[in-house]
């Protein structure tokens, strides 16, 4: 208890306060009816991008997948990337999600990593699990948007491919792809500009990406 942060507990305790001016503890209704989300979100790990607070969500509302650069690797059938898998199959088949979002964000340090490789330094450790992860993107497409490492909008561009092909490789699940073809189920990619506060959504056919609205935070 001594070593758990402090400002952890702070932040817990506000939130039970905030629990207390309501009157109730919406949690307990969850944990009596289960949970019912309607979309599972594809997002990064990076601690500045955050699903439930984007989409103005309500605990129990949306299924979240966390993982560097949100990636979704093709099925395989050899063990790996358990995690999404298992995570998806839930989603789609238990939870019988009626939308699947991949969520991209703007200065994405998995995308850094494998645009510029693991630099001068090597990798972070000698497994380079996060070298190994980010191999699953496709480099051919990613080469002709030429990401310049002062050039912001360039790495933006292999950010949003990395969010078309994680919507291909998701449709390489039978689970994913029976339920698009009997219209249960709609795949999105989404943009979003951390500076900005912007959230741009890929047009299914194009694969553009557009600005959902005409405000700016600055």
């Amino acid at each position: 208890m001594r070593t758990f942060p402090l400002r952890l507990l702070d932040g817990y305790r506000g939130f039970r306060g905030r629990a207390a001016q309501k009157g109730s503890y919406q949690h307990a209704r969850l944990a009596d009816e289960g949970q019912k989300p309607d979309t599972l979100v594809v997002a990064c790990c990076d601690s500045r991008v955050t699903p439930e607070l984007i989409f103005s969500a309500d605990p129990g509302s949306l299924f979240v997948q966390r993982n560097v650069a949100n990636l979704v690797p093709p099925y395989t059938t050899d063990g790996r990337n358990l995690s999404i898998a298992a995570a998806l199959e839930f989603a789609v088949n238990g939870l019988q999600v009626r939308h699947i979002v991949v969520l991209g964000h703007a200065r994405c340090g998995g995308i850094r990593a494998f645009v510029e490789g693991a630099g001068e330094a090597g990798p972070l450790s000698p497994d380079d699990f996060i070298g190994t992860w980010m191999s699953w993107l496709d480099r051919d497409p990613i080469d002709h948007v030429c990401a310049d490492p002062d050039d912001h909008d360039s790495y933006r561009a292999v950010e949003e491919e990395g969010i078309r092909q994680s919507i291909a490789n998701l449709k390489s699940f039978s689970c994913v792809r029976d339920r698009l073809d009997r219209g249960e189920l709609t795949v999105h990619g989404a943009w979003f500009d951390i500076a900005r506060g912007e959230l741009w959504v890929m047009d299914g056919p194009t694969g553009e990406f557009h600005w959902t609205d005409g405000v700016e935070f600055r």
